[in-house]
């Protein structure tokens, strides 16, 4: 039986690389598995912190410093695809996410908030996953796409709308990406993550085990290692009869729901004064 999560002579590129959480892992993993993994990320300094270490471990990873939300940033990617050796076979789409500050009832949302969730969440996907589409369909290979969505565009997202709804767009985008490139090859699937100990999600979660064993099935938040254990599996050859699919990755989150208090705030925001900033009519 081959090897099926083998991905040697694949490249793969992976946008939201250095922020340390799950592209960095998801780095580590596919090129651990075999495929020369093209980096992505706004900042070179991150790439080097996070980055650099796979590198020294001679694992083949390359950096390239670009901003994914802009067209000459993902053409910038895609000429070093270009000049790199193997065949490009994946896209990880994990560049994203949303500020503190973007927690707020609906009714205070302006469409300067609006779009920035949107363009950070909805169309950097989409328009790396277009560009990645493209050059496979060209060069006549199959392929896989693989984007984060979230729990919360799974389900509803009190006091967070914005990025809520944008990664719902995901799901939506991944489904009709997959229908239309399946006959090509090319298979188009999400992850959803659940509540997931990283870097990011510190800055307004904090550490309650009693609250992770009530609110999630499982009794505890996910890792970057079990998110990026989910989305190898999706562009590998384990899965190669899956596509169009958001895969919930949560412990059982959604399937216990319980994580809103009485006034419908997440129980995982880590302090009453953010509660009560975001809920402030």
């Amino acid at each position: 039986m081959p090897d099926l999560i083998d991905l040697t002579g694949r490249i793969v590129v992976v946008s939201g690389a250095g922020g340390g959480g799950i592209g960095t892992t998801v780095t580590a993993l596919a090129a651990r598995a075999g495929a020369t993994v093209v980096a992505v990320s706004r900042r070179q300094d991150n790439l080097d912190e996070h980055v650099g270490p796979l590198a020294a471990e001679g694992l083949s990873v390359i950096t390239v410093a670009a901003d994914a939300s802009t067209d000459d940033g993902i053409a910038t990617v895609m000429n070093r695809v270009r000049e790199t050796d193997g065949t490009l076979y994946g896209l990880v789409n994990v560049a994203g996410g949303a500020a503190p500050a973007t927690w707020m009832p609906s009714t205070r949302v302006t469409r300067d908030d609006w779009r920035a969730l949107f363009a950070a969440n909805l169309e950097t996907a989409f328009f790396f996953s277009q560009a990645v589409a493209a050059e496979l369909l060209a060069t006549n290979c199959p392929g896989s796409i693989v984007s984060v969505s979230s729990i919360s565009g799974m389900n509803t997202a009190p006091f967070h709308i914005g990025y809520g709804t944008a990664k719902a767009a995901v799901v939506a985008m991944t489904r009709t990406m997959a229908v239309e490139l399946a006959g090509s090859g090319i298979r188009v699937n999400a992850v959803a993550p659940g509540v997931t100990e990283t870097a990011a999600s510190a800055t307004y979660v904090d550490d309650d085990p009693d609250r992770d064993r009530t609110a999630i099935a499982m009794g505890r938040r996910g890792t970057p290692d079990e998110q990026a254990g989910a989305i190898l599996f999706l562009l590998s050859d384990l899965s190669g009869y899956v596509t169009g699919q958001t895969l919930l990755v949560d412990g059982g989150l959604n399937l216990k729901w319980t994580h809103l208090g009485a006034d419908n705030t997440s129980l995982f925001l880590k302090d009453q004064s953010f509660r009560e900033a975001i809920t402030r009519p």
